[in-house]
């Protein structure tokens, strides 16, 4: 057989994961709808004998995942994205410290303090934009932490982590590394090659793209760490359905295609908020003067598809926005082709410090004239006068 080709991730998302090339066979994989196979005596590894520890049906998106984020093991497919987040997080051992983002997707938080309620857990809130700030709390007072958890960008605020930095300074004390990059995609970044232990998604986002199944996904590279994982994963059922994790598969084969435009339409929608008058703040890695700026476009490929604005007005404003949009969708999530934005306060367990009027929008696929017209006349009868 000929040597295989290198491959940009944008081939690597269309060609993985397909069946074998023998005459007849399908081009897609198929969904198995099955909960137990065919299993007597000792079980070998890798050989398939119950659905909640394995199914074929998982394989294909797996290896996929795995190979866009460079990994060198298949990515886990979990129930959904905080299945995968508290897998990882159940790497901590009992009365660890984890040093975690102070704004950060916040059930992520909620499931933090919730194992400090009962594990002893300790959980250290950093600005993780503040590379000084959080390499002292990952040392601590004599007590260094067990894990870092690093979101770069962002939910909701978009400060972007010096993830090289920040994994250094964490493995010097023995500290793990996890990664949440639904944000910037395994397009944007890949969190492993940069040292990280742990990366997880959420696959309702933009991996599955379409708002249309939820689930989630982690990956590791050291054996034990994945095993570990994994184990979680079959032990507490936080497993994918079969068409779910077919969906998804068939979601990711357009995430190139989906990023590109997405990100295109942020950076310009977000380049004509910075301009707008009833705009007090935007927030998108793309603009010049961005925080965030100058380390994304080091460190990332791209800068994304979430925007954070502040109308001017404040709280009222935000929810007269809301309200006034007829293209936009107001809903909760992000990443799928139609454009979406919320008022992230709304919901009582949001962290504190995000302010009431930040409204994150998440940007699709449509034309950029048609966003920018609706979102500018919401913003036009939100803030007159």
């Amino acid at each position: 057989m000929p040597e295989a080709l290198p491959l940009s991730p944008a081939t690597l998302v269309v060609s993985s994961g397909r069946p074998a090339r023998t005459q007849a066979a399908p081009v897609n994989p198929p969904i198995v709808l099955s909960s137990t196979y065919v299993s007597q005596g000792e079980v070998p590894d890798g050989e398939l004998f119950y659905a909640r520890a394995d199914t074929e049906t998982w394989h294909p998106f797996e290896q996929t995942l795995g190979a866009l984020e460079r990994s060198t093991r298949p990515a886990l497919l979990f129930g959904s994205g905080m299945a995968a987040i508290a897998a990882a997080l159940s790497l901590v051992p009992p009365g660890g410290r984890v040093v975690a983002p102070r704004h950060a997707y916040n059930v992520t938080l909620v499931h933090a303090q919730d194992l400090a309620a009962r594990s002893g857990l300790e959980v250290v809130p950093v600005d993780i934009d503040d590379t000084d700030a959080v390499v002292a709390a990952v040392h601590g007072d004599g007590t260094p932490a067990a894990m870092l958890w690093v979101e770069s960008p962002t939910n909701p605020m978009l400060e972007v982590a010096d993830v090289p930095a920040l994994v250094e300074a964490a493995h010097a004390v023995g500290a793990l590394v996890a990664v949440d990059n639904t944000f910037a995609t395994p397009l944007g970044q890949r969190p492993l090659t940069l040292g990280a232990d742990v990366v997880v998604h959420s696959v309702t986002k933009y991996l599955a793209g379409h708002s249309d199944v939820v689930l989630g996904a982690a990956l590791a590279d050291d054996p034990t760490v994945h095993a570990a994982l994994r184990r979680h994963r079959t032990v507490h059922g936080a497993i994918a359905g079969p068409t779910e994790a077919w969906l998804a598969l068939r979601g990711l084969r357009t995430l190139a295609l989906r990023v590109e435009r997405s990100q295109a339409n942020a950076a310009e929608i977000a380049r004509r908020l910075a301009a707008h008058p009833g705009v007090a703040q935007v927030r998108h890695p793309s603009l010049p003067d961005d925080p965030g700026h100058a380390r994304a476009a080091a460190q990332m490929d791209g800068f994304g598809s979430i925007i954070g604005l502040r109308p001017r007005g404040g709280l009222a404003a935000a929810e007269a926005v809301v309200a006034a949009v007829r293209l936009w969708v107001p809903a909760t999530s992000l990443g799928g082709v139609e454009s979406s934005l919320e008022r992230r306060r709304r919901f009582p367990l949001e962290t504190v410090t995000v302010p009431e009027d930040l409204l994150r929008l998440s940007v699709g696929i449509e034309d950029v004239e048609d966003l920018w017209r609706d979102l500018a006349q919401a913003l036009d009868a939100a803030t007159a006068g």
